[in-house]
Formats: C-alpha cells, sequence, structure tokens
C-alpha cells in the first residue's frame, strides 16, 4: 500500500500507534474477562453491545421494539494504563476460581457414585486419565479462538440480514458504519464471519473502490478469517469495472487465489451473481488471457493500483488502518442496530396496504399478538424477495427460461427422458451469462420478521382510529381505535391478543364486499410451478418458498437439507405432484353455490350464514337464582362461541368458493412443499385436494383419458367406497352393488336437488355425487370405453401406519388384518375392532356394568375407526378419549350426559384390544421410545434418515435458564417427553411419504397422472390397475431393505462418537423369551467418572418365523459425564442371528 496516501508526521504517527496499541490490549484482556452467552433466538445482537445499560441512555428505536443499546465510550489516554492494570489483577483469581469450580464439578459426581455404589476406592489411572481429558476439553473450550462455524448463527444471520437490508435500501454508509463498529468490539466480533465482510465487498466492487476492498481484506486479517470464493468474486468483478485495471493486477490476484486453493472454477460454481457480476468477473479473467497472448515476456510491469496481496500487509499499515477507521466511528452514530432499514425496502404504500390487508381478514375474536406481528413481517420479506430479483435482473432471466421450460413440459412437443428438474437446470447452463437465477435471499431470521411485524401492529394500534357515532350518531363523536391489544389466557401462558373494536366487526358483517383481495402464494398457479431444483428453489416464480415447512424459529432442517448430497429423488417426486394439471367441476360448484347463498346446510358440510347463529341475550331479573344465573352466562357462552365457530367456518367456505369460482374457466397447478417428516402438501392453503369432501369434489384433472375396457367399473367401485358401504365386500361384490343403485345414480345425476337425493346419505355426499355426474356421462355416451373421463379415482391404505408396522416386524397377523396377505374378501381392521370391543361390552353388561348397558347398538365402526387409525401415531389414551366422545356426540339419540364416561370406557376397550392384535407393533414402538429418549435425555435431538436419502430431525424444544457468572442465559434444550412420544409417529410417517414418493417417481415413469393425500393415491380410472400394481411393488421393495437395522446403524454412528478405549461402567438390563427381566453388572469396569445403561430389546418373536429362543437386539449404551460436560452414546459389538423373513 503507498506511504503517499497518508500524511501524518512521524512524530504524531508513532503516538497515535502506542494509544492504538493500548486500545487493542486494553480490548483483549476485557474480552477475557466478560462473559456474556447469546440467547438462541440472537437476542443478544438486538440487544446491542451488552447486557448493562445506562439510564441516561437513549435510543431511536420505538417502544413497541425495544432494543437495547450501549453507549459508545473512549476511554482517555490517562486512565487506559490504570484500567488495564485493573483488569489484569482481577483475571487472576477469576482464572483460579474457574478452576476451583471445575475440580468441584468433577469431585461431585466422584462422590455421589462412590455413595450410591458403596465402594470407597482409589481413583485408578484410567480415570484420572479420562479427568485430564475432560479437563482438557475444558480449556479447550475456554480458551478456543474466533473460528467459524462455533459461533451461534442466528446472530450471525441477523447481522448478515440487517446489512443486506441497508444495501438494498440504498444505506450504504449506514451498513459500513455497523460492521466497523461490530468489527471494533471484541466482543461482537465472534459473530462476524467472512460472508458478512462480502457483503460490503461486492457493494464497493460495484462501485469500483479497489482501495475499500483492501481495507476490508486487512479486517479479515486482523479477524484470523480467510478470504473465501466471495471475497474473490468481489475482488475480480471490481477488477473487470475498473477500466485502467492492468492485467498484471488481476494476475495477481489469480496468483493468491491458488496459493489459498481457490480457482476461477470455483469461483463460477459456487458463487452467486446478481446483475452483471458474473460477466465483469468474466472479463476481468478475460483480460489476462488475452494480455497474455500479446505479450509473453511481461514480467516486470510497473503497476500503480492498490495490491490484492493484503496478507503481507506491515504492521504499521494496519495500524494507520485502524485509526482512520476508529476515527470515522468516532464521527457517526448510525452504527446501532434498528429496525429502520427494514421500514426503508419498500414505498409506504406496500406497507399500508399489508396492514390494511390484515385488518380486513382479521376475525372478530381477534388473534394473538404473535401470529399477527409474524405473518405481517413474512409479508413484508416476501415483497422484499420480489423487489430483490427485480433490481438484480433476476426475473428478465428467469422469463426466458419459463418459456423455454414450459415449451419443453407442453404435452404436444417431443418426448424427452430427462425430468423436469434436469431440464430446468439444462436451461440454466444454456443461459448461465447474467445473474445466478437460483440466487435465493437469505431467510430473515423468525426473530426480525416477528419485531418488524410488531413494529408494524404498534402502529396500526395507535393511529388507525375511528369515529365512535358511525353507527348510532346519538352518541358523542371521539375517535376510537379500531385495534385493542390486550391480554388472554391459554392454559396456564398469558399471551399478547390483538381484537378488533366491535363497531369494525359489525361495519365489516353489514358491509357488501364485492372483492376479496389475495396474496399470490396462496392461490393456485396458473402456470406450471418452477420444478425444485434445490433446496432453495423452486414452485413459484418470484414468491419465496420453503421445501421443508417448520416450526417457528426452527433451523436445524434447513442446515440438515443444504448438507444433503442425495436429495434429488425428493425433489423430483415433488415436482411430480405439483406438474398435475386441475380443473373446476363446474356443474357442482354451482350446485355448492347456490346451497351457500341459501342459507347453507349442515348435513353437507355447507356453513350458514351468521343469520342463523343463535341469539342468546343475559338479560338481569331479580328473581333468577344463583343457578339460573350461572345457567344464563353458560347459554350466552356457548352462542358466542357457536357464533364464532360460525364466522370462522363461514368465511373459510367463502374463500374457497370464491377462489373456486375466480378459476372455473383456468387451467392451474398447485406446487408443492412438505414437512419436517417428509410429508407432502400443496403450497396453497384454502384451495387444495387435500380439503374436505367439497373442495375434492369441484376439483378434477385438467387432462382426460379415456376409461378402457374397465374404466367404467372402477368408477362404479370408487362411488361405493364414498358411499362408506360394503366394507367388507370383496370388489366384484361391490361392483354388483353398483349395479343394483344404477337407478339412484341416475337420479342423482340429473335432479341433485329435486329428486331421490340418494347421494345426500352417504358418508362422502359431495364427491358422491361428482362420480355419479361421470358415470351417467359414461354410460350415456356412445361408446363408454372411449368416454373422456377427467375424474380422479381414489385409492386408499388400509390404515397405512399398521401396514408398515406389520411389515417392519413381519408380523403374519397384523399383516392378515390390513390386506398385506392375499385374502377371498378385503378385511377392515376397523370393523374387526369394532366387533372384539361389541363382544367384550356385552360380556360387561351381563355382569350388570351399567356404562356398558347404556352402550348397547351404539358401537360401530366409525366410533372406533379414529382412535384405531392414530394409536399407531401416538395418540394418547386421553386422546383416544376425546376422538370417541366427538364421534358420540354426533349421534343424536345417544344420551349427552354419558359421553364422557362411556368414552372412557371405551378407549380401554380398544386399547385392550390393539395390544392383543398388534403385539409387534408395540414392541417396535416401546424400542423407538426408549430409544428416543436416551437420545434426548443426552442432550441430543431425534434424527434419521429416509431410504430415499431425506434427513429428519424433530424440532421439539424447550426453553431452560442458566446462570454463568451472574447472568441469565436461556438454552434450548431437548424437549425430552415431546422427542419419545413423537418418534414413532414421525418414523412411520416418514416411511409413509417415502413409499409415496417412490410410486410417484415410477408412476412418471410409466407416464401416469398420479396425485396423493398421503397414503390415498389418486388417478385416472383407465390406470388404476397401472398405479396398483406400482404401489404394491414400491412397498415390497421398500421393505425389502432391512430398515430397522439401517435405523440402529444410524443412531449408533450419529451418537456414538466417544472412543472405545474410554473406561465406564456397564449396567444393562436383559429380557428373556419369557419377558423375565435381570440386571448384570461388572464391577471390573467400573469406574467413578461415568455411568452407561444398556437396555437389552428382545425382538425374537418379532423378526423371526420360528418360536425358539433368539435374540434379537439393539444396545444402547448412554454415555453421560455426570458434570454435564459431554454427553454421547457407545455401543458394544454383539454377533446377531440370521433373521428369516415371511
Amino acid at each position: 500500500m503507498s506511504k503517499c496516501l497518508f500524511c501524518f508526521s512521524f512524530s504524531v504517527l508513532e503516538a497515535r500507534i502506542h494509544q492504538l496499541q493500548s486500545d487493542v490490549i486494553l480490548d483483549v484482556q476485557h474480552a477475557k474477562v466478560q462473559f456474556v452467552t447469546a440467547q438462541s433466538s440472537g437476542r443478544e445482537f438486538l440487544s446491542g453491545k451488552g447486557p448493562k445499560r445506562k439510564p441516561q441512555e437513549k435510543t431511536d428505536i420505538p417502544k413497541s421494539a425495544p432494543i437495547v443499546l450501549k453507549s459508545k465510550q473512549k476511554l482517555s489516554e490517562d486512565n487506559t494504563g490504570k484500567l488495564r492494570k485493573q483488569q489484569i489483577v482481577s483475571e487472576k483469581p477469576t482464572e483460579k476460581m474457574k478452576q476451583k469450580v471445575q475440580k468441584k464439578k468433577l469431585k461431585e459426581p466422584l462422590k455421589k457414585v462412590l455413595s450410591e455404589a458403596g465402594k470407597k476406592q482409589r481413583v485408578t489411572d484410567e480415570s484420572k486419565e479420562l479427568e485430564n481429558i475432560v479437563k482438557q476439553r475444558i480449556i479447550k473450550k475456554s480458551k478456543s479462538k474466533h473460528c467459524e462455524g462455533t459461533v451461534p448463527e442466528d446472530i450471525m444471520l441477523n447481522i448478515r440480514c440487517y446489512m443486506e437490508c441497508c444495501v438494498f435500501a440504498g444505506k450504504i454508509e449506514r451498513a459500513y458504519r455497523f460492521l466497523l463498529m461490530q468489527h471494533r468490539t471484541i466482543a461482537r466480533r465472534k459473530h462476524l464471519n467472512t460472508d458478512i465482510y462480502n457483503i460490503m465487498m461486492k457493494v464497493w466492487a460495484k462501485k469500483g473502490s479497489l482501495t475499500k476492498i483492501g481495507h476490508l481484506f486487512v479486517l479479515l486479517e486482523e479477524l484470523g478469517l480467510k478470504p473465501n470464493v466471495g471475497s474473490y468474486s468481489a475482488v475480480l468483478e471490481c477488477m473487470g469495472r475498473s477500466p485502467d485495471c492492468s492485467p498484471e493486477i488481476v494476475t495477481r490476484c489469480l496468483n493468491q487465489m491458488e496459493k489459498n486453493g481457490v480457482s476461477v472454477d470455483d469461483v463460477f460454481s459456487q458463487c452467486v451473481f446478481q446483475q452483471d457480476e458474473g460477466d465483469m468477473v468474466l472479463k476481468a479473467v478475460r483480460s489476462v488471457h488475452n494480455h497474455q497472448l500479446r505479450q509473453n515476456n511481461s514480467d516486470n510491469c510497473q503497476c500503480c493500483f492498490v495490491s490484492i496481496d493484503l496478507i503481507n500487509t506491515d504492521l504499521l499499515d494496519l495500524l494507520i488502518l485502524q485509526c482512520l477507521l476508529r476515527m470515522n466511528l468516532a464521527q457517526n452514530k448510525d452504527d446501532r442496530f434498528s429496525l429502520y432499514p427494514y421500514l426503508c425496502l419498500l414505498k409506504d404504500e406496500e406497507y399500508v396496504d399489508v396492514m390494511i390487508q390484515t385488518i380486513a381478514k382479521m376475525p372478530m375474536s381477534g388473534d394473538a399478538l404473535k401470529f399477527v406481528a409474524g405473518e405481517l413481517g413474512q409479508k413484508i420479506y416476501s415483497k422484499y424477495t420480489v423487489h430483490q430479483k427485480q433490481q438484480n435482473h433476476i426475473t428478465d432471466k428467469l422469463v426466458n427460461i419459463y418459456n423455454d421450460y414450459t415449451e419443453l413440459l407442453a404435452k404436444d412437443t417431443k418426448v424427452y427422458n430427462d425430468l423436469p428438474r434436469e431440464r430446468w437446470c439444462k436451461l440454466e447452463m444454456e443461459n448461465i451469462a447474467g445473474p445466478t437465477v437460483q440466487a435465493g435471499s437469505t431467510n430473515w431470521p423468525y426473530i426480525i420478521t416477528l419485531e418488524l411485524g410488531t413494529f408494524l401492529v404498534n402502529i396500526m394500534v395507535k393511529n388507525l382510529k375511528i369515529n365512535s357515532d358511525i353507527i348510532n350518531p346519538s352518541h358523542t363523536r371521539q375517535l376510537i381505535p379500531i385495534l385493542y391489544h390486550m391480554y388472554a389466557f391459554r392454559s396456564t401462558r398469558q399471551i399478547g391478543f390483538i381484537k378488533p373494536h366491535p363497531i369494525l366487526s359489525h361495519i365489516q358483517q353489514e358491509a357488501m364486499q364485492i372483492k376479496l383481495t389475495f396474496d399470490s402464494n396462496v392461490i393456485p398457479m396458473l402456470c406450471p410451478p418452477v420444478p425444485w431444483c434445490s433446496v432453495k428453489f423452486g414452485a413459484y416464480l418470484l414468491t419465496p418458498t420453503k421445501l421443508m415447512r417448520a416450526m417457528e424459529g426452527a433451523t436445524q432442517h434447513e442446515k440438515l437439507l443444504e448438507k444433503s448430497q442425495n436429495i434429488q429423488p425428493v425433489l423430483d417426486s415433488l415436482n411430480q405432484l405439483g406438474n398435475c394439471p386441475w380443473k373446476i367441476n363446474k356443474p357442482v360448484l354451482d350446485i355448492i353455490i347456490s346451497i351457500f347463498n341459501d342459507r347453507g346446510c349442515d348435513k353437507l358440510d355447507i356453513p350458514p350464514p351468521l343469520s342463523e347463529a343463535p341469539k342468546v341475550t343475559y338479560s338481569f331479573d331479580p328473581t333468577h337464582t344463583s343457578a339460573d344465573k350461572v345457567r344464563l352466562r353458560k347459554e350466552m357462552i356457548e352462542a358466542k362461541k357457536k357464533t364464532t365457530e360460525m364466522h370462522s367456518m363461514r368465511m373459510d367456505a367463502l374463500y374457497k368458493l370464491s377462489i373456486a369460482n375466480h378459476l372455473r374457466d383456468e387451467i392451474f397447478w398447485f406446487p408443492h412443499n412438505m414437512d419436517f417428516r417428509g410429508r407432502t402438501y400443496p403450497c396453497p392453503p384454502y384451495l387444495n385436494h387435500l380439503g374436505s369432501d367439497v373442495t375434492r369434489a369441484i376439483l378434477q384433472f385438467a387432462e382426460g383419458k379415456p376409461l378402457g375396457p374397465k374404466g367404467l367399473d372402477w368408477l362404479k367401485i370408487h362411488l361405493v367406497n364414498l358411499t362408506g358401504l360394503k366394507k367388507n365386500s370383496s370388489l366384484q361384490g361391490r361392483l354388483e352393488y353398483a349395479t343394483t343403485i344404477m337407478e339412484d345414480i341416475l337420479d342423482s345425476a340429473d335432479n341433485p336437488l329435486h329428486g331421490g337425493k340418494w347421494w345426500m346419505d352417504v358418508d362422502e355426499p359431495w364427491q358422491a355425487l361428482a362420480c355419479c355426474m361421470e358415470i351417467a356421462n359414461a354410460v350415456r355416451s356412445p361408446d363408454p370405453t372411449q368416454f373422456i373421463s377427467h375424474f380422479p379415482v381414489h385409492q386408499d391404505g388400509s390404515c397405512n401406519g399398521l401396514q408398515h408396522y406389520a411389515a417392519l416386524g413381519r408380523d403374519v397377523i397384523g399383516a392378515t388384518s390390513v390386506n398385506l396377505v392375499p385374502c377371498e374378501l378385503p378385511q377392515d381392521v376397523y370393523s374387526v375392532v369394532a366387533q372384539q370391543v361389541e363382544e367384550l361390552r356385552a360380556l360387561d353388561a351381563k355382569k350388570n356394568v351399567k356404562i356398558a348397558k347404556i352402550l348397547e347398538g351404539f358401537i360401530n365402526r366409525k366410533v372406533v375407526k379414529q382412535t384405531v387409525m392414530t394409536v399407531v401415531y401416538g395418540v394418547t389414551r386421553y386422546g383416544g378419549r376425546l376422538q370417541i366422545a366427538k364421534r358420540l356426540k354426533e349421534i343424536d339419540v345417544f344420551p349427552k350426559e354419558h359421553v364422557w364416561s362411556a368414552s372412557n370406557y371405551l378407549v380401554h376397550l380398544v386399547f385392550s384390544g390393539l395390544k392383543e392384535m398388534f403385539k409387534g407393533t408395540r414392541q417396535i414402538q416401546d424400542w423407538l421410545t426408549e430409544s428416543a429418549r436416551f437420545i434426548s435425555k443426552s442432550g441430543h435431538t431425534v434424527e434419521w434418515m429416509t431410504p430415499l436419502g431425506l434427513p429428519i430431525i424433530q424440532p421439539y424444544h424447550q426453553t431452560r435458564s442458566q446462570v454463568v457468572s451472574l447472568l441469565v442465559r436461556h438454552v434450548w434444550m431437548p424437549d425430552t417427553v415431546k422427542q419419545k412420544n413423537a418418534f414413532p409417529p414421525n418414523f412411520i410417517h416418514s416411511l409413509d411419504s417415502t413409499h409415496m414418493m417412490l410410486t410417484a417417481l415410477h408412476c412418471y415413469s410409466a407416464d401416469l397422472t398420479f396425485v396423493s393425500v398421503h397414503d390415498c393415491f389418486w388417478t385416472h380410472a383407465l390406470t388404476v390397475d397401472t398405479m396398483n400394481k406400482v404401489c404394491r411393488e414400491q412397498f415390497v421393495a421398500l421393505h425389502s431393505q432391512p430398515i430397522l437395522q439401517e435405523l440402529s446403524n444410524f443412531l449408533l454412528n450419529k451418537y456414538c462418537s466417544i472412543s472405545r478405549a474410554t473406561p465406564w461402567s456397564v449396567i444393562y438390563k436383559v429380557y428373556d423369551d419369557k419377558n423375565r427381566s435381570s440386571y448384570l453388572f461388572f464391577p471390573s469396569l467400573f469406574q467413578v467418572q461415568t455411568i452407561i445403561v444398556i437396555q437389552y430389546l428382545h425382538l425374537s418373536k418379532i423378526l423371526c418365523n420360528s418360536y425358539s429362543v433368539c435374540v434379537y437386539a439393539t444396545l444402547y449404551i448412554i454415555f453421560m459425564d455426570l458434570n454435564g460436560i459431554d454427553k454421547s452414546h457407545h455401543t458394544l459389538n454383539m454377533q446377531l442371528p440370521n433373521v428369516h423373513t415371511i
């Protein structure tokens, strides 16, 4: 760096260097003493520099989003030495105290274990060695230097989002000053990484300021960070924009890149380019190539520009640069975090539109503040990403690629052998010039969207007002808020609540709304969705969409997805589901709308208007007794609850029918994503095929196919399935039954509202009506085999969860009851359980059990179905009791006063019957539950991998407070109860989704139209037989793999990281073939530092087809340091027997 750039005299410079050196030493010593731990939500970054704040400090943040800031302090040169000595002196006792605390923690478990074992023996050499290992880990953690990957990533993400928003809003100086302040504060440096500095490097690259980029390289060196691919990309871009940059400068940069292991190919393959960044980088690289062609012997070329080789900059230049940076910081005050940049991203009108839409959609009963604020913040983020793509010229390139993609996707073009994802990637490679299309925006942390939304809600509460006499002119006119911030209790928690004023609710109810406004991402797409090509790119063209849905604030799954290498089959299956075109069934829609406008119909699931709601008013009467007053209050509360429910259901139906009516002449698509278990869902929330009977009835395939020789038969069988009748009949028996009711079918199709109305008395009336119309049109056509049908035929699984459990355990009895074994008649496990419960009830009735007598004639398949279905998914007895109680309430003649006692009685019988029928299922559930309990107890969340390579992690955590150095920090720990209870159902859900994805991929290869509602598969009537064959083949292929063994191996490899040479004590519990347990203990291996528990699970009768004693066990050894420093798992080698499949 040229010294002529600075005009300091030598004496002044020398004095300033000494001052800077003392300042740096002071900061370093202070960093060693101060202990501030950030919360997982990133509150440390949002709170400023530290936990303390002086009373006289002021902030520039409104009260709705309070952010504590630490004022800047400038120590005088006289006090620097004194403070430095004080801190050095105070540091020594602190280190000694830490060592005493560590020794004390190591001695406490020692005494505890010795007392429990009743053994007073000296610590052996092995235990001392283990103690030394633990001490070294403590010292290593306490003295670890700043390195990427060890810093709370949510705080890094907060900083990155804040700087990106500043840059987007044109607040370049604010972003730069904020970065310098973070860099200057030693305690905050751990929150910085190279990517954060790269944000400013890109800004200076666009301005052609190579000198400022060089300054940032100096700062990176000061923190011990190394430039990465993005850093060198910014340098090359800056050189490409500079017209006077000589090829020698570019050559030096390329040489330095080569020394650091970065190639030009890495720049183009790993970097995300915006606007013309990639072109400028290519221009700089080509300038070197062209120069070498012209002059092959130009080694000693003079240059007058700043060198990028800043790694060897001398100390004097570094200190001078620090001096200039600190002088710059002292003159500016906009180096704090605030919401200001987030409020400059959009135009004021756009913020207002978002807030008005939120008020229009707010229910009368209000919504939780957390929900309203989160939704507002997310809408702002969505609009911001769209503007960002427009500003970076991504939309223009996206349009060009998408037009070419839709031409390839059209049916009238030639057949391509590659998948949609592969087609899109090829088109991207053909249009590689310009910005990167898959340049996804940085996801805002949940805390940012929440605080931004809270700020906007605060604006609405304080500023949106209405005249109080707008309804009743006799009242005194005054301005009153239309929204109120209040508190409500949910269980034992007090939460903030935003509720509209009754005047506003009344106006909205009475107003005749002509037009409803929806965001584009909540309605179906009018064009094919963008194929999922990566975990951050797919579905909608502009609106950002997450590949995997998750709970608020959960980010672990995103990190796992980014690390996944073989996730392409999952993406292709989502693309297959999303590429199915749909259209509206107009005749059925018109009938539904007519009933909706004519006061609805509860029997047909069409909610009535609020005019039909019960109206009960509480009137004071002196003659009322206390019991009368309680009864009236209860009736009033029930009436208000019923009114609120009716309004919610009415609005939900209005949204669905309005969207369907808007799309009645269109062809549309449903882009798909998935939850953390891998279960797929359409992105549009209102109208989709996962909805109720009403929404499914108005949807049909846009592409029609002829019925063929067996298509009409499948339509009739499907109709019988929708009625809920003939569950135990064969397919031929159902077909014969459909022939006998053909007159009712035709009458329902011709006169749905004025005929016999046969279709209204079945289980799924609207889908049955749509099927009747399709059958009528087919039989009246000249040739039914050539009739073009758009109707989707369903093939539903027989209690799919039990099917997977039976296949995992090779359980013949369970497999027979869920149709995994060929039988003459289809088996219905729900009817079997209902019959078994009825037999037990009859026995109790003979014993004069009162509730058994009351239940006579009320036990049927429908009462027990939901409980049987959800038992395998982890439903508890309390949950099953609620399910059965709900079914009993639906029976009009059942005495309501006995609902609770009857449901308690029935749930006991259902669970007992299932336990006898599916013994293998219960044992596998217990194994999964215990494994999850051990894992979560050791401080880990349960994680596994599906057979398709999709990583799954359970997002169940709880917050615990810990006091460290007089400071309270909140730590996210696994919720053991939720982790262990949810593991069995979530694991089965992941297998279920894997089977569906495999079926979708093979149906695509067979050119079948395929969509799914979890375990219910849809296709044309022509291709039902083919889909059934593919479905069965993929189920067999899935369970032909050693799924449980692979799961065990994954868990052992994941959670068994401790060395086998580490000493431990062994206590394990053994179950023999008669379910007798015993405990074995090896005192020779007993050590005082650790306890390991081994659980021995006996699965011989599940996994073997013989009744000989066969111990097939998975050993779980939990290695837990009692002082809480390290927690891990280990296993012992054991010879497993051969497992024979049935």
